[in-house]
């Protein structure tokens, strides 16, 4: 078992590397975990789509590699910001948590997967059916572009995947689509004392965000996730206070329900922008599908009865934020969100998590694998 002391020290070190992003550099946590690795003999392979931007994947073989299950949790964090009451990466501790930048989101999830792995190194643990799969990676603050979603490219052969990104022993099971989008306006330039010879973008632009703001998408209530939303995230346009303005755009950030569909929500977009007679133009800057995990799967079954047995409740959650899911379940494998997070942690000062939940988190993971490779052999059995 293992010690809280060593535990506590181990994301301390990892709080104490500077992954801030932006800007972005994940050589030097990568760097400590490539390390740790070397020590316990575990072969591994860093990624790297940019400098000084990686990640690291390793395995460890089961007996048989009837299947494979992939743990991935991010090792960049937000940046650090505000007035802190302990150095941001100081790694503090102080009435049962840790202190800084990163210590809810994500690294005591990095921290509980390098425990895991040396706790079955150490104990000559090797599972009967079931491969493991982890990726230590980057990128994920912002889009992993550089991150797991092209690792997972480089994968072969993971039909389940836990992306451990969550908090107070949550199970993530639904999120919202996400769709970012650029509108574009192009209208007719004149001078600023003749107005009614152009075509004013700027103004166009404020109607029909303000006709945006009032109008109701049409969906389904949802269970676990609560009503679509609709964020403005940039507006410019204009080049002088003079002259009429012939071009601007504006960003929107829309969240929305499974019931919905992408191609509505364009749809009702481009009705209100030709309302006001002007060109435009729509870019699709970002997009991900909403997401709905069967409670009832294999997997999340196993991990259930495992928190049962902790003393922990099961705790079906939604994701309010977008989340790298998608990125595994485009690829096909069966996915679920599941983390050790300190509730309401995550971005803000002041971060930290509770030493519980990784200690905690570490045991859990280790029966949770136990039982996971006997129920993988049983399923297997009455296929």
């Amino acid at each position: 078992m293992w010690a809280k002391k060593e535990l506590v020290t181990l994301l301390q070190k990892l709080i104490k590397i500077d992954s801030q992003n932006p800007p972005g550099n994940e050589k030097e946590i990568t760097f400590f975990i490539r390390d740790y690795l070397k020590k316990l003999q575990i072969p591994f392979k860093i990624y790297e789509f940019k400098k000084n931007r990686l990640n690291l994947v390793c395995h460890l073989h089961s007996k048989k590699s009837r299947k494979a299950l992939l743990f991935t949790p991010h090792t960049d964090t937000v940046p650090a910001s505000g007035d802190w009451k302990f150095p941001a990466l100081s790694g503090k501790v102080y009435k049962g948590r840790i202190y800084g930048r990163g210590a809810t989101d994500c690294k005591v999830n990095v921290a509980a997967c390098l425990a895991l792995i040396k706790a079955l190194k150490k104990k000559n643990i090797v599972l009967d059916n079931l491969d493991l799969v982890f990726a230590f990676c980057g990128d994920e603050e912002t889009g992993s572009l550089l991150g797991i979603k092209p690792v997972v490219n480089h994968l072969k052969d993971i039909d389940y995947g836990i992306v451990l990104d969550a908090g107070e022993f949550d199970i993530i099971v639904a999120q919202k689509g996400l769709l970012h989008l650029r509108v574009e306006l192009f209208g007719k330039e004149a001078h600023g004392a003749y107005p009614q010879r152009g075509i004013n973008a700027v103004e166009k632009g404020v109607r029909i965000l303000t006709d945006l703001l009032k109008h109701k998408f049409s969906y389904r209530k949802h269970a676990l996730l609560k009503k679509p939303t609709l964020n403005i995230g940039k507006f410019q346009g204009g080049d002088k206070v003079n002259i009429v303005a012939g071009y601007a755009f504006f960003d929107l950030d829309i969240r929305y329900l499974p019931s919905m569909k992408e191609s509505q929500i364009t749809k009702d977009l481009e009705k209100i922008i030709k309302r006001y007679k002007i060109r435009y133009k729509i870019k699709i800057l970002a997009r991900q599908s909403p997401i709905e995990i069967d409670k009832n799967s294999f997997l999340i079954k196993v991990l259930g009865k495992c928190l049962r047995e902790h003393r922990i409740p099961v705790k079906f959650k939604p994701s309010f934020g977008a989340t790298v899911i998608n990125f595994l379940e485009d690829k096909g494998i069966e996915t679920f969100s599941f983390g050790f997070g300190s509730k309401g942690c995550a971005h803000i000062k002041n971060e930290y998590v509770k030493i519980s939940n990784l200690y905690r988190g570490v045991r859990v993971l280790e029966d949770f694998l136990t039982a996971a490779d006997l129920a993988l052999a049983k399923k297997l059995a009455g296929n």
